[in-house]
């Protein structure tokens, strides 16, 4: 059994503020063994739930935070960036399932830790055929295409409720802390944060889930924050836009309505 892992850092514990989460703040370096940390828990515990191989993919900013050195010796690392399938690189390469680790809520969502949308310089919200949904279900969404159901999601209380509500009950959620806010939270001591993980990896590599498929054709919508950023994002060839705010992209699978949003966003953040 192959497991996947796309790896976040917002949704890690004791990870609340944006400086834990950039390179050029001293905080970072610790944020990094941590989310190190949390992604080696998933992978023993994926191993010892009979998993033959692991692929963990580097999710967060510029996807090259986890510490390979550190990494658990059985995983197989994808890091840098860009990448064409970003946070989900390597799900179409013969996955069983997906787990999420470090995730957090979609934008908007109160009570979520460093909660966004692939962007929170650019992006109020994203949809698939007129559902909002956060970073959880559209690469959940990328993994259903491929038949990959998502298995585990960990991170905030948040998110895990978003998670569940949308992939089902049987979905192992694992919540590593509790929002007081965007930037404040009550986090499990990392000693019990890795053993939830584990042993929640571990139960999902049976667990019966599902894939979360949108069926096509599948239109991306999205609504961002300032008109500029849409000027700009309505450059891609074929896309339209629809109110002063909000650009839209019909595609005939995911994986193309993926890059779509992919490249729609690095144009708004250009500007």
């Amino acid at each position: 059994m192959k497991i996947y892992i796309s790896a976040d850092m917002e949704g890690i514990s004791g990870i609340v503020s944006p400086d834990q989460t950039n390179s050029q703040h001293k905080e970072y370096e610790r944020a990094r063994q941590l989310m190190t940390d949390e992604v080696n828990a998933a992978v023993a515990g994926a191993l010892a739930g009979g998993a033959t191989e692991v692929l963990v993919n580097d999710s967060h900013g510029n996807m090259g935070n986890l510490l390979i050195e550190h990494l658990h010796e059985r995983a197989h690392l994808i890091s840098g960036s860009p990448k064409p399938l970003s946070m989900m690189q390597g799900i179409d390469e013969g996955v069983d399932r997906a787990f999420f680790v470090g995730y957090h809520a979609q934008a908007g969502t109160q009570a979520a830790v460093l909660e966004h949308t692939y962007n929170s310089g650019c992006v109020w919200q994203v949809a698939l055929n007129g559902r909002p949904l956060g970073e959880t279900g559209l690469n959940a969404a990328l993994a259903g295409h491929s038949g990959v159901p998502v298995a585990l999601v960990t991170g905030d209380l948040a998110v895990c409720k978003e998670a569940r509500e949308l992939l089902g009950d049987n979905l192992e959620a694992v919540a590593v802390k509790r929002s007081y806010g965007r930037q404040a939270a009550r986090n499990l001591p990392p000693v019990q944060a890795h053993r939830a993980i584990r042993e929640a990896a571990e139960r999902a590599t049976s667990s019966a889930v599902h894939p979360f498929v949108v069926r096509p054709p599948v239109t991306v919508t999205v609504d961002f924050i300032k008109t500029t950023h849409a000027d700009v994002a309505a450059f891609l060839p074929g896309s339209r836009r629809s109110n002063p705010r909000r650009v839209e992209f019909t595609a005939p699978d995911m994986p193309i309505a993926y890059q779509a949003l992919l490249a729609m966003l690095r144009l708004a953040w250009s500007a």
